[in-house]
C-alpha cells in the first residue's frame, strides 16, 4: 500500500482515540461549563419558581471550573444531514426549461379551469339565450301559460294540466265568441289517491260535520278516493262523530282559485232518478269564506257588493230600522234578512280590519252553484239547480228574470226555481232536467259555468251556466241591478277569486229523504274537472290577486279559517271593523 494513502483503519483508530480523550475530559471537568449533563457540579437542586429562588452553586453567579474548547483537529470530517440547510455557499440549479413535464401539467390544469369558468359563467347564459325559441306573446298567470293556453311541467312540481288531458280539450271558444284556453285539469285517472291534508298539492278533504245546513252526515276524508278512472264520493251508513252517515268535501281552498273563467266537470249522480235523498253538489265560492267554519262565513257569504249603503247594513235596516220595506220584505212578510250585516265593505273605516286592497272596497264571499241536484217529484225526474247566491236582497228575492238581463236557453227543460232564496240568501237559480241515465257509472253528463266580471266595466259582467254540454240559462249584470225599494244598488258578477268545491250531501232541508226507498252507499263520480281562462288573462288563476287580495287577511286570521268550532266572528275575539254610515268612525 503507497505510504502516502491512509487506510480507513487508521481514520477509525485516530477517531476511538480522539473520543477517549473527550470522554476524559468530561470526566475531569476540562470539557463542558456549569451547566447542562456535563456540569461541574451534578448535584440536582430543585428551584420552586424561576424568578424567586436563591442563586445555587450551578448559577451564573458561581465561577465555573476552568474548560478548554475540544482543538479544530478533533472535529469530525464526515459532513452532517442538515450542512445543506445552512451553506450558502450551495450552487442550486434553478434555471429554467420548456421541456419540464410538471411544469406543462400545471400550466394545463390552470388552462382548464378558466376555460371551465369562462364557459359556464359567460358561455352557457349565452348559448341558452339564442337557443331558446322566443314566444310571441308573454305568458301570463301562475306558472306562465304561454299563448297556446299551455302550462310548463317543472321537475318535481304537479303540472296544472293533466298530462292525461286530450289534447282536443285544451281550448274551447267561449259564449262570448272569445278563445279560451284550458289553464287547470285533473282526470282522476291515477287510482288509490287520498285527499287527507298535505295528501294533494290542489285538493283537500274536509274532517268536520256541515252543520250550516243541518246535513246528516260526517264528512271525512276516507270517503274520497280515487277508482277505475274517476273519483269517488261515497254516502255510507256509518256510526261516526254521533252521527249516521259518512260521505265527503273535497276542495281547492286558499289552493288553487280562479277569477272568470269556464269550469266544466263531467259527473255521474248517486242513487236514481226516482228516489229522493242525495244531494251531490259542484260549486265555487270567494276564497274568504271556507264552507263549514261559520266564523268566516258570518258576514262574508253571500256579499257581492261594492257600495257604502243601506245593504251593508245587518238585516239591511238601519238602526232607525229604515227602509220599511226591509222589514216586511221577505217571501212571507217578514222581515227581508238575518245577515249580519258586510263584515268588510266599502263603507269600513279607514283603518279598519279590512282584506284591502282598500277599505273602501267592498269584499265578500259570493257563491256560484255549477250544479245541486235533486228529484222533481211532480214527474220522477232528476233536475239540477244552477244557482247565484248573493247578497243584499231585492225586495222579496225577485231578481230581474226577464229578458234580455236573464235569458232562458231551451224552457222545455230548464225554468226559474221557484225557491228565491231565505233570511240568509238570495238564490238567482233555475232547474234543467237531466237525462235519466246519469247516475251510477252508467253515464255522465257534463255540467259547467262561464263567467266573467271586470271592475272597470261591471255592466258587460255575466254567468253563463251549462248543463249536458249545452247552454242552460244565463243571467247578466242587469239580473241583479238596483233595487229602488229596499235601497240596495248593484250587486256584482262575482270579481273575488273563487275555489272549487265538490261533495255529497243530505238534509231535510234540501229534499225530504226518501229513506223507505234509498239505498246505501251512495257515490258520487266524477270523470274530470277542465278550467279554461280567456287567452290574456292576467292574476286569474291565484287566491291572492292584486285587486281582491285575501293571503294576508286569512293569515292574520288564521284561527277562524282552521277551527270549524268557531261559528261566528264574535267567538274569534277579532273586532268587526265600523261602518262609517252605521257605526260611525
Amino acid at each position: 500500500m503507497p505510504a502516502n494513502i491512509r487506510s480507513s483503519s487508521s481514520r477509525s483508530f485516530r477517531a476511538t482515540a480522539q473520543l477517549g480523550s473527550i470522554t476524559q475530559g468530561v470526566a475531569s471537568g476540562a470539557v463542558g461549563a456549569a451547566y447542562g449533563p456535563y456540569s461541574s457540579s451534578n448535584t440536582i437542586k430543585s428551584i420552586n419558581s424561576r424568578f424567586l429562588a436563591a442563586p445555587s452553586q450551578v448559577s451564573p453567579s458561581t465561577k465555573p471550573t476552568a474548560t478548554t474548547t475540544l482543538p479544530p483537529h478533533v472535529w469530525e470530517d464526515d459532513p452532517d444531514l442538515d450542512d445543506t440547510l445552512h451553506n450558502s455557499s450551495q450552487d442550486d440549479d434553478d434555471s429554467f426549461t420548456i421541456y419540464s413535464l410538471r411544469g406543462w401539467l400545471n400550466a394545463g390544469a390552470l388552462v382548464i379551469i378558466v376555460v371551465g369558468l369562462i364557459i359556464l359563467f359567460a358561455g352557457y347564459p349565452i348559448i341558452a339565450y339564442y337557443s331558446k325559441n322566443t314566444p310571441s306573446v308573454s305568458g301570463y298567470n301562475l306558472g306562465g301559460i304561454n299563448s297556446s293556453g299551455q302550462i310548463p311541467d317543472l321537475p318535481g312540481l304537479p303540472s296544472l294540466i293533466d298530462e292525461d288531458t286530450p289534447a282536443s280539450a285544451y281550448s274551447r271558444i267561449g259564449q262570448d265568441g272569445l278563445k279560451y284556453n284550458l289553464v287547470f285539469s285533473d282526470e282522476f285517472n291515477t287510482d288509490g289517491r287520498t285527499f287527507y291534508p298535505g295528501d294533494d298539492p290542489f285538493w283537500e278533504a274536509a274532517d268536520l260535520h256541515y252543520w250550516t245546513t243541518d246535513d246528516l252526515e260526517w264528512y271525512d276524508p276516507s270517503a274520497i278516493t280515487t277508482v277505475n278512472g274517476k273519483l269517488v264520493i261515497t254516502f255510507s251508513m256509518e256510526d261516526i262523530h254521533d252521527l249516521n252517515f259518512k260521505s265527503g268535501m273535497l276542495t281547492t281552498w286558499n289552493k288553487l282559485c280562479f277569477t272568470t273563467g269556464y269550469i266544466e266537470v263531467s259527473i255521474s249522480m248517486p242513487g236514481d232518478y226516482k228516489t229522493p235523498g242525495f244531494w251531490p253538489g259542484a260549486w265555487t265560492m270567494g276564497n274568504l269564506g271556507r264552507p263549514a267554519y261559520g266564523a268566516t262565513t258570518d258576514g262574508m257569504w253571500p256579499y257581492s257588493y261594492d257600495a257604502c249603503d243601506v245593504g251593508t247594513f245587518p238585516n239591511q235596516t238601519s238602526a232607525a230600522g229604515e227602509p220599511a220595506a226591509a222589514l216586511t220584505g221577505s217571501s212571507y212578510g217578514g222581515s227581508l234578512s238575518y245577515l249580519p250585516g258586510q263584515r268588510t265593505s266599502a263603507c269600513t273605516c279607514e283603518g279598519g280590519d279590512h282584506p284591502g286592497p282598500s277599505t273602501n272596497i267592498g269584499r265578500g264571499a259570493p257563491e256560484i252553484d255549477i250544479l245541486e241536484h235533486q228529484i222533481d217529484v211532480n214527474v220522477w225526474q232528476g233536475v239540477v239547480s244552477q244557482t247565484f247566491q248573493v247578497g243584499p236582497f231585492n225586495y222579496q228575492y225577485q231578481f230581474d228574470n226577464t229578458t234580455p238581463a236573464t235569458t232562458i236557453a231551451d224552457p222545455s227543460i230548464t225554468h226559474v226555481n221557484t225557491y228565491v232564496g231565505s233570511t240568509y240568501q238570495q238564490s238567482v237559480s233555475a232547474l234543467t232536467y237531466i237525462d235519466e241515465t246519469y247516475y251510477n257509472d252508467e253515464a255522465y253528463g257534463t255540467y259547467g259555468i262561464e263567467w266573467f266580471s271586470d271592475p272597470e266595466n261591471r255592466d258587460d259582467g255575466y254567468i253563463q251556466w251549462y248543463s249536458g254540454s249545452v247552454e242552460s240559462w244565463k243571467i247578466t249584470s242587469a239580473s241583479v241591478g238596483p233595487d229602488d225599494t229596499v235601497e240596495i244598488s248593484q250587486r256584482l258578477i262575482p270579481e273575488e277569486p273563487m275555489y272549487l268545491i265538490f261533495n255529497l250531501g243530505m238534509a231535510d232541508n234540501f229534499q225530504p229523504v226518501d229513506f223507505k226507498h234509498i239505498t246505501f252507499p251512495g257515490k258520487m263520480y266524477i270523470d274530470y274537472v277542465r278550467v279554461y281562462q280567456r287567452v290574456g288573462t292576467k292574476n286569474g288563476m291565484t287566491c291572492n290577486p292584486p285587486l281582491r287580495p285575501t293571503q294576508d287577511y286569512i293569515n292574520a286570521h288564521i284561527e277562524a279559517y282552521t277551527n270549524p268550532n268557531l261559528t261566528t266572528w264574535e267567538q274569534t275575539g277579532f273586532p268587526v271593523p265600523s261602518n262609517s254610515l252605521y257605526d260611525g268612525c
